[in-house]
């Protein structure tokens, strides 16, 4: 539309929309100079656009991705079609804050952008137009959602109490690791620990108490793994471990490092401190175990070995 022939009510409407519209509208010649800036604009930039008029964008906006923004424009200069980028793609073209009450906690408006050729007279393409959608009510609460449903499906596979893998979790890893061992005859072990004494610590100092003692151990088990090895919490006082790519003499040096650092340990809860120590059976794979549940029975075996042979040591299955 030519403005030269709008009437002074037509023009003036078209003005007036121009500024009340809830988009950002950029106008850019091919050198990216702002050739139109509207009143979305001038409130989340604040910038004037007699401020901005005939400045490169650039310029006023170091921030923008330049080298990502002259491609896009150069495509729809190119094929005189429009191109579109989601919020999901990039968060935001203009660093804008929002103060929406909705959306408050986000810290950026998150954007939808879409980039449109202008068309002069003779089809030539001499300015483009950038529109900026404000979608930080819609991004927001995808975000929250998808932040939700990593914490239900964390929540899934972990043991409330202490933060390791569930039982059922860690059983399924168990089950992966003697199918992979089954075809890769990798070197695998499995560690069963049990607290001892547990139930006199209960008796003696109360269930917060053994609460803390089972936290502790979790803690320390955690802090002591490898970045591949898994653990879990089996059942009350009771944790298994699984060590890739270990082998029993590995395994018992993994686990004699736990016990004594459990050993030396004091746990600090109501005013009292509580020492205590932990039993451990070691099970490693090899091809006469055909079933995972045999390799958890070996390593339960080796722990009570463990249990009846004192406490507060290792054995190996």
């Amino acid at each position: 539309m030519n403005l030269d022939k709008l009437d002074t009510h037509a023009f003036h409407f078209l003005v007036d929309m121009l500024e009340s519209v809830e988009i950002g509208l950029v106008v850019l010649d091919l050198d990216f100079q702002v050739q139109l800036w509207n009143g979305f604009m001038e409130n989340h930039s604040g910038l004037t656009s007699t401020a901005v008029r005939d400045q490169n964008l650039f310029s006023l906006f170091p921030e923008l991705p330049q080298t990502w923004l002259r491609r896009k424009v150069d495509t729809v200069v190119t094929l005189k079609t429009r191109a579109f980028t989601s919020w999901e793609l990039r968060p935001y073209l203009f660093r804008f804050g929002t103060s929406r009450p909705v959306t408050g906690t986000e810290p950026v408006m998150y954007q939808n952008l879409t980039i449109s050729p202008l068309a002069e007279p003779d089809g030539s393409i001499k300015r483009v137009c950038l529109m900026i959608y404000d979608v930080t009510d819609v991004a927001s609460s995808r975000l929250a959602l998808e932040q939700a449903n990593k914490q239900l499906s964390r929540l899934s596979i972990t043991d409330n109490m202490t933060g390791l893998l569930n039982r059922a979790a860690w059983e399924n890893l168990l089950d992966s690791e003697f199918a992979r061992y089954q075809r890769y005859c990798h070197p695998c072990s499995l560690v069963m620990i049990d607290v001892d004494n547990f139930k006199s610590i209960n008796d003696q100092y109360g269930h917060p108490a053994g609460d803390e003692v089972i936290r502790h151990l979790a803690a320390t088990i955690r802090a002591a793994q490898r970045r591949t090895d898994h653990s879990g919490r089996y059942g009350g006082e009771e944790f298994g471990i699984i060590l890739p790519e270990t082998d029993g003499e590995g395994a018992m040096v993994i686990v004699e490092r736990l016990r004594q650092a459990i050993e030396a340990a004091v746990v600090k809860t109501q005013h009292i401190e509580i020492r205590y120590t932990i039993s451990a059976g070691i099970a490693t794979l090899d091809k006469t175990i055909p079933h995972a549940t045999t390799w958890l029975l070996q390593a339960d075996n080796a722990l009570y070995a463990a249990k009846r042979a004192g406490k507060n040591r290792t054995e190996v299955a």
